[in-house]
């Protein structure tokens, strides 16, 4: 199992521990280890779909989610599909400023899921 160690410059240290503080979110990107809606990690995470929609906005906007393009949902909207950037994420806090550790998901363990959730 590998590890890339970030740099400090590649992450925003402020709105990743902001994103991951928030109630919801760690619940959020578990759920989004497939692709999904925001629809449907609410229902996932039993939380109101307005929160589910700040959470999200938050998590992308650390980097720790991404948008993955959109589909059609049952009724027949085009929504927007979620799923997590990594699986692992490590802060060590004893520099002035903290300093990640992360194991990125990989285009074929992503690929992988989807055939294991199919």
């Amino acid at each position: 199992m590998s590890r890339s160690r970030t740099k400090r410059n590649d992450v925003d240290s402020a709105a990743v521990l902001a994103a991951l503080g928030n109630k919801y979110s760690a619940e959020i990107l578990c759920a989004a280890d497939t692709p999904k809606s925001a629809q449907a990690l609410s229902e996932d995470v039993e939380i109101p779909i307005a929160t589910c929609y700040r959470r999200i906005e938050e998590l992308v906007d650390a980097g720790l989610l991404t948008c993955e393009g959109r589909r059609l949902s049952d009724n027949g909207r085009r929504t927007n599909i979620y799923r997590r950037t990594l699986d692992e994420i490590e802060v060590d806090f004893s520099d002035e400023t903290p300093d990640f550790s992360q194991k990125r998901r990989t285009e074929a363990k992503n690929r992988l899921q989807e055939q294991l959730s199919n």
